[in-house]
Order: structure tokens, then sequence, then C-alpha cells
């Protein structure tokens, strides 16, 4: 197989020149690949699928009769990122996270930056993610978002944006760690001569990260992580990251407040968790706060909490800042806790709450990508020069109803980058998910999840709408 016929067509192309000669980065890649004998790559992609498919990498797609579980697709041809290039995101991730934390903070406590008029009161008012139970909280060491997934694109003109935070449960990093595995055996020459950065020390650093939330005297504080269980879609990342970490893996039901502490139900009796590293939303973490038909949290533990008898990551409460339309302020949060200009550009975003933005995206929506604040996955939106005229009337409807759900953005042409189709390579859309963790620093792991809308032309990448993923080489 060559990449002779591989056309990049009008978009930025992740491994190509317009010209059709390989990035700097890619050239050894593209050699090796053109190199094998005939119908080995297809050969070496099988073999990824069926080490995949062996070690169980799975995600449940909710409301598919056909199976809950499905093999999450992978790409056998990395995608790379050059040294330089990443340098420069891990700069811009590191300021968003640290001013995003500044801002949870502030709206928890003095909301100072809804005083000073940067942020309207409405909108932190009116936001679902708002918690009440956290007004006045102090979490350890001050920090709230101690792990985030920051969803990143490419436009046709090759500037990268951020496109969305996700600070209360970012799922995905497992895949970034079996994809690698992967990889290693499939090309592990290339791998070796492309001084790739590595990742494998991801499980080790979110274990430190996580024991250094406990202020104590405890060589080593007990942490857990809690799970909703066997149904949830990213159960088997769950189960993944406690077996890397050496954590127990628990639900709702092992977990009980006893005496004030938090304690997990074992063989041998009660044992203390120090540490929860929580994979279930806020609204169902304690039915004594939040919502009270929940059967997956425990009663009693933001009382625990809140007496500093147990730390969370993530923070209760952190979604107010991933709430897509705070998105639309975060250049101006950054500027008014740092002093700094953004360095990793937002998209252009409408707020269909208010009252002019409204009146142009809903005249608009032939061009803009709309989305529900509150949504995740892919649902709840709309590409607009790919919808019909009845799904763009439907949601002029639902804007005006209820504005304050809704944003909307200008539609991207996202990168692409090579996928194997039928024998051949084809230029599918992609974006770049990287995982930050925030203890007593704050740490980029090297590449993160690279996201592929495997359907031709489609511009959703998610798993749940048939998006794959590849695994992403940060050069040295």
């Amino acid at each position: 197989m060559n990449f002779t016929s591989y056309d990049t067509a009008e978009f930025f192309d992740e491994m190509f020149l317009p010209d059709g000669c390989a990035r700097s980065g890619a050239r050894l890649l593209k050699e090796r690949i053109e190199s094998l004998p005939n119908g080995e790559l297809l050969l070496r992609q099988e073999a990824a699928e069926r080490l995949l498919l062996q070690s169980g990498i799975t995600f449940n797609v909710y409301g598919d009769s056909a199976a809950t579980e499905k093999i999450f697709p992978f790409d056998v041809i990395p995608r790379i990122v050059e040294a330089s290039e990443w340098d420069w995101i891990e700069k811009g991730l590191k300021q968003r996270v640290y001013a995003l934390n500044l801002f949870i903070d502030d709206v928890y406590h003095g909301q100072k930056i809804v005083k000073d008029s940067v942020v309207p009161e409405y909108l932190i008012r009116s936001a679902r993610s708002f918690r009440d139970a956290c007004v006045g909280l102090n979490p350890p060491q001050g920090i709230w978002c101690h792990i985030t997934g920051t969803d990143l694109v490419r436009n046709h003109d090759g500037q990268i944006y951020v496109l969305e935070d996700n600070l209360r449960c970012p799922s995905g990093v497992s895949y970034v760690l079996e994809n690698r595995r992967v990889m290693k055996r499939t090309f592990p020459q290339v791998f070796e001569a492309s001084r790739v950065r590595p990742v494998d020390e991801y499980p080790s650093r979110l274990l430190s990260m996580l024991q250094s939330l406990f202020p104590t005297a405890l060589e080593s504080p007990k942490v857990a992580l809690l799970t909703p269980g066997i149904y949830n879609s990213a159960y088997f990342e769950h189960a993944f990251l406690a077996q890397q970490m050496g954590v127990e893996l628990v639900e709702g039901r092992d977990l009980v407040v006893v005496n004030g502490r938090l304690m997990m139900r074992t063989t041998k009796g009660f044992e203390r968790v120090d540490v929860l590293y929580r994979r279930i939303d806020d609204d169902f973490l304690d039915p004594q706060v939040f919502r009270s038909d929940s059967l997956l949290g425990v009663a009693g533990l933001m009382d625990v909490y809140k007496k500093g008898s147990v730390a969370l990551a993530n923070a209760p409460g952190t979604g107010i800042a991933d709430d897509k339309s705070i998105y639309a302020y975060v250049p101006k949060i950054i500027e008014y806790y740092l002093g700094e200009k953004i360095i990793i550009p937002n998209v252009p975003t409408y707020i269909c709450a208010e009252e002019e933005d409204r009146s142009y995206v809903v005249s608009h929506l032939d061009q803009l990508v709309v989305k529900a604040v509150n949504e995740s996955g892919g649902y709840g939106m709309l590409v607009g020069p790919h919808g019909t005229a009845n799904e763009r009337a439907e949601f002029a409807r639902r804007i005006e109803d209820n504005p304050r759900n809704y944003i909307a953005q200008p539609t991207l042409g996202l990168s692409r980058a090579p996928v194997i189709v039928e024998s051949q390579f084809a230029g599918r859309h992609v974006d770049l998910r990287p995982y930050i963790l925030y203890g007593k620093d704050i740490y980029v792991l090297p590449g993160g999840l690279t996201r592929v809308a495997l359907k031709k032309g489609s511009l959703v990448v998610n798993s749940s709408q048939g998006g794959g993923s590849k695994d992403t080489w940060v050069l040295e």
C-alpha cells in the first residue's frame, strides 16, 4: 500500500502537506509504511484489532439494542505531533486549567468575577452544573479540577482551537494507554526510530496526584475508584485504571460513612478510604445532598468531605467551568485571573441566551454548529450545513423555547489524517483530547486521545456516534 492516490482535499492534513509530501515528523513513518510487503499493513491492522479485542477494550452504547458493549474502532496509522507544537499546546493547557481552577474557586466563594462584570451573573445562577452545596467549600490545596480532558481541533488554516473543556469525569485515557501498547507491538521499529514521548507513566502520575490530595502524616493515603458499575459506558476504563494504580474499584454499595469517616466494606470488615477518585456525576454522589433517589453514591459523603476527612477528585461543582456558555468567557477568565492573553484560542461562540447572538444564530442555522450546553458525546447537536430544513426548523424552535440551553459556533473544517478504508488510504476528520493532572503541579500527558470520525465526511468523532481512535505520537 502506498499514498500516491491519497487526497488531502481542501483540508489541513496531519500527515501530508498540500503538495502530497509528508510533513517532516511523518517522513519516516510514510517510508516504513510504503516499504512493507504487499498486504502487510492490513495484517498489522487486523493483529492490532485482535489485541484490543483480547484486552476487552470496549465501551457501552446506551439504547443500542444490538449489543451493550462495542469494540472501540482503532486505526493503526498514528497521528504525529512535532515537539515544538506540543510545547505550545502544553503551555496553553496549563494556563487554561490553572485559570479555570481559580474561576471555580471564586464562583463558590466571593464571585469577584461576577461583581466585576466579567462573567454575567445570570449565566452562573442558571447553570445546571452550579451546586449550592459547594458554596464556601475549600477542597485540599484549593484545587477543584484534578483531572481534565480538553478537546482540541485544528481548522483548515492550521490553527489549533480549544473546542471544549471536560472537568467532571473525563474519559478515554485508557484507550490512549492501550493504543500505545498495541502500537509498540505493531510498529516496533518505526516506534523506536521516531523517538516518541512515553505515556505509560500516566497511572503512577494519577496515583501520586490522588495521594497528594490527603494532607496528613499518612505514608500512603488509601485511594479507591468509585464507579457507577458495569453498565456505565466507561466501565472498562474504571476497572483498567483501578488495576493499573493498584487501588480498589468500588461501587456506592461498597462504601459507608461510619463515625465521620468514609469506610469500605471488605471481607475483613471496614477499611478506611482517604481519597475517592469518583467517576460518577455530582447528581448521584450523595442522596442526602443531591438526588435523593440515587443508589450509586454514598449517604453522608458530602458531610465527610466538607470536614476534610476524605478528598474527592474531581471536586463536586467543577462542572460550572465546563458549561458550554461559560466556555465563551474563558479568554476573559484567563485575562481576569492571570493578566495574560489566552494561548490556545477558543472557537468563536454565540450565546443563544443573549438576544443579538440568538437572532444571528436562528437566521444562520445553515452555517453553524448548534450545541446543547449540558449534553456531551455528540448528542443534542445540529451540524447546520449537514442538517435538513426540518432539523434546522426544529432547532430554531428549541432555541427560542430555551435559549439558555444553546450555543452556536461556526462550522470548522476539522483537520484530517489518513486511515485505512477497504485496503486503501482515505482522509478522515480528527480531534485530540489531551489529559491534564493538577496536584502539587500541573502535568500534561504527552499526546492524548486522537478521535477519528470514521464515517466519510462526518465531523462527529465521538465513540457513541461511530468514531474511532488512533495513537498520538509526540516526538522528542
